[in-house]
């Protein structure tokens, strides 16, 4: 619930919580952050869905991010497994960082 409740809220960052709480339950790091992304995908649809409804997305400007998202989650979906769980770690921490220093100073 806290996973869908961040992501929709936030309109991202389900992750954050996602994999932390997946490693707790006993999968590794890179299959936390697989089952992650599965976990996220359909929360992330119903969030689209219901702001659409609600007016609060604009379609035309979404398109603008669409063709680069996918074409980044299909590389990283190769990538991943040919990246170290601790480096796998490393960069998420970082991401995790850059994205909570971001935040406090906007």
């Amino acid at each position: 619930m806290a996973v869908g409740l961040v992501n929709g809220v936030f309109g991202a960052g389900g992750g954050m919580l996602a994999v932390p709480l997946l490693k707790a339950g006993g999968l590794d790091q890179k299959q936390a952050h697989a089952n992650a992304v599965a976990v996220i995908l359909p929360i992330t649809i119903i969030s689209a869905i219901l702001y659409l409804l609600k007016g609060t997305v604009s379609i035309k400007d979404s398109l603008l991010f669409l063709p680069t998202g996918l074409i980044g989650s299909v590389i990283a979906t190769f990538a991943l497994k040919n990246i170290s769980s601790v480096w796998l770690k490393r960069i998420f921490g970082g991401f995790m960082i850059y994205a909570g220093v971001r935040l406090l100073l906007k």
